[in-house]
């Protein structure tokens, strides 16, 4: 069974921090999967181009996002898998690595969650393995992010990937995000339908499926092609033979989760305590009711507290929070200043897959910049590169060198160098050759 023959191939995992382990400390067959993994221009000769049926992504915006599922014929041509099924089986039995698998057996569903280290008794059709956030482990996940840059990176979630036998799928459901799903190699039919009110149900304690629709989208998708599906609208994708799909997907979170957490972040800085005044009070005929004057009191209260700095304040920190486990080192690395110049003269600097950083045009000028849920207060003459940071995956020497030249910003880079949060692809210092 060719999936069998994979589990052999990574019986031995790569290793998930394997830019901070020497090469002679793995097997040669580890390390040249791990070489393969961590080395995109090894697998990957053509830049990737995103072609959405000849629109704009202005005119794609406007027409479809949001507002109605698309069918994108050979959005990416010769369009390369960004893993292979034996290396996703690696993934998966890496217990910091968010995987599960959703199989079918006697009419009944089944959903499992990993690590997995044997699919045998899966059998070989209809059930599907799927990782999450592949960004985060996979540098060359990036290339297919930056296609869908024009929209921003606060809204974007992660890329899940799913290998599927004949027959497997998730069965029909409906989610809450914005989802480019891009087919790798192999063939899936997918079924849109309308969005509307649609009764749900659970199908497995941790599968919700959705009773049956009437397709709006019934179509085959094939390597290179992609189906984009808004939230709300059912749907149900069932593998026509062994394939790979990468879902690129797109959420924000619910207001619910961000006002709990934004009560969360007023306690913890001792913010919004001021108590309501009310000097202009008129004597009220009714002791039990609120009326319209004390209601807009109250809104104010509430208006006054949530303004732009603070919103900004929290939401910097919020959004840029992981909700999956980061392919961190263990303890921070003991990298100088000096090594860090060096190996910029040599390449760049790539920030970690994952990493979630970001800006407020607002607050840019103050030099405010949020990582990984910090808030950094950089000093405004450094406020140029924090677009640098954030709007892209590298940090060449070039571009740094109006700001290497000060020891403030040498040594914060370096901190951020020794957190894992930008590295450089190749750490030998060339002396070994």
């Amino acid at each position: 069974m060719y999936f069998t023959l994979g589990l052999f191939i990574v019986i031995h995992p790569y290793q998930r921090t394997s830019r901070f382990v020497d090469p002679i400390e793995l097997s040669p067959l580890s390390f040249l999967l791990t070489f393969i993994i961590i080395n995109p221009s090894f697998v990957r000769e053509q830049p990737m181009q995103l072609d959405i049926n000849g629109l704009t992504p202005a005119a794609f915006l406007a027409q479809y996002w949001q507002k109605k599922p698309l069918v994108i014929r050979q959005g990416f041509k010769h369009f390369q898998d960004l893993v292979s099924p034996e290396e996703l089986a690696g993934l998966a039995m890496d217990e910091l690595v968010e995987s599960r698998r959703v199989y079918q057996q006697a009419g009944q569903w089944h959903a499992e969650f990993g690590p997995f280290d044997s699919y045998e008794e899966l059998g070989e059709r209809d059930w599907t393995l799927i990782v999450q956030a592949l960004n985060n482990w996979l540098p060359d996940a990036e290339a297919l992010i930056q296609c869908f840059d024009f929209i921003p990176r606060w809204r974007f979630d992660d890329v899940m990937v799913s290998y599927a036998t004949p027959g497997g799928g998730v069965g029909p459901h409906i989610d809450l995000y914005d989802v480019f799903i891009c087919q790798g190699s192999g063939r899936r039919r997918w079924r849109v339908g309308d969005r509307g009110p649609h009764r749900e149900f659970a199908a497995h304690p941790a599968l919700l499926h959705t009773e049956a629709f009437e397709p709006i989208i019934d179509t085959e998708l094939l390597p290179g092609d992609i189906l984009y599906i808004p939230p709300g609208f059912p749907h149900d994708g069932i593998t026509l033979e062994e394939s790979l799909s990468f879902s690129v997907g797109y959420r924000t979170a619910s207001a619910k989760d961000m006002v709990s957490a934004l009560a969360d972040h007023l306690s913890e800085h001792d913010l919004g305590a001021q108590q309501i005044e009310d000097p202009d009070r008129q004597i009220s005929s009714r002791s039990g009711c609120v009326d319209k004057a004390d209601l807009a009191r109250l809104r104010t209260q509430l208006t006054q507290v949530l303004n732009d700095d603070l919103v900004s304040e929290f939401s910097g920190r919020y959004l840029t929070q992981s909700k999956c486990a980061l392919d961190l080192p263990d303890e921070s690395l003991d990298i100088t200043q000096d090594e860090v110049l060096a190996w910029l003269d040599e390449q760049p600097l790539i920030r970690l897959g994952g990493l979630r950083c970001l800006y407020f045009e607002i607050s840019l000028v103050k030099g405010i910049v949020f990582i990984n849920g910090e808030r950094y207060q950089l000093p405004a003459e450094f406020a140029e590169v924090i677009p640098l940071l954030c709007d892209g995956s590298l940090l060449s020497k070039a571009a740094l060198a109006p700001w290497l030249n000060n020891a403030e910003f040498r040594a914060q880079l370096t901190e951020w160098v020794n957190l894992g949060y930008w590295y450089f692809d190749d750490l030998s210092d060339g002396d070994d050759e």
